[in-house]
């Protein structure tokens, strides 16, 4: 089988976590410590990169002259790519990566030099959001939280022995990402306003 179309096997069934742009993605990435693959496509251009422990270890590249991997793939990135990335289990990366490692990774950091949101003041809109993760009215410990605006990861935690994860963000709509030990991924929409602090997700 070739590699393009083992990779496609590989990820058709596994759970998407989300689409970033390269920058997103490896601050998503590391603040949840994740293990995947992440890709994007541009009509014959494909371009993988393999996430262990959060880090970019390996990456792909394909078109119609050929294949690349490792350095010679990820010099490929522009920063302005939308990848989408897929929840695989570590033993199945650590494997993919083998075969791909990226050992210059300076290429990966100048990609990720985005500016964060500016954070300030409670008169401007801003405020200290707790999520509480629940099932049947008991609380979850162990669940990745993400936190999304406007399609930006802005915010990762792991939940506490109560279920409870907290970020300071600004009042709006948010897409929430949860994530499971049986890595199942679940995603909530909810609005933060200063009348609503503190808010119970049920898986």
């Amino acid at each position: 089988m070739k590699i393009k179309d083992m990779l496609a096997t590989l990820l058709n069934d596994a759970p998407v976590l989300g689409t970033f742009t390269s920058a997103e993605l490896f601050r998503f990435a590391k603040a949840g410590n994740v293990n995947g693959i992440a890709v994007t496509h541009d009509g014959d251009r494909h371009l993988y990169l393999v996430i262990v422990n959060g880090e970019a270890e390996g990456a792909i590249y394909f078109d119609e002259k050929g294949e690349l991997f490792g350095d010679k793939a990820v010099m490929l990135i522009r920063g302005q790519e939308k990848f989408t990335l897929h929840d695989v289990q570590k033993d199945l990366v650590d494997a993919v990566a083998m075969g791909c490692r990226v050992f210059d990774k300076s290429h990966l950091r100048a990609n990720t030099s985005y500016e964060l949101p500016e954070f300030g003041t409670r008169s401007a809109g801003i405020g200290h959001l707790t999520l509480v993760v629940e099932q049947d009215h008991v609380p979850q410990n162990g669940i990745r939280v993400s936190i999304r605006k406007d399609g930006k990861i802005v915010g990762s935690d792991v939940a506490t022995q109560d279920g409870s994860v907290g970020f300071r963000v600004m009042y709006g709509n948010y897409d929430i990402i949860l994530q499971d030990r049986n890595q199942t991924v679940t995603t909530r929409r909810i609005k933060f306003d200063e009348s609503r602090s503190k808010i119970i997700l049920e898986l």
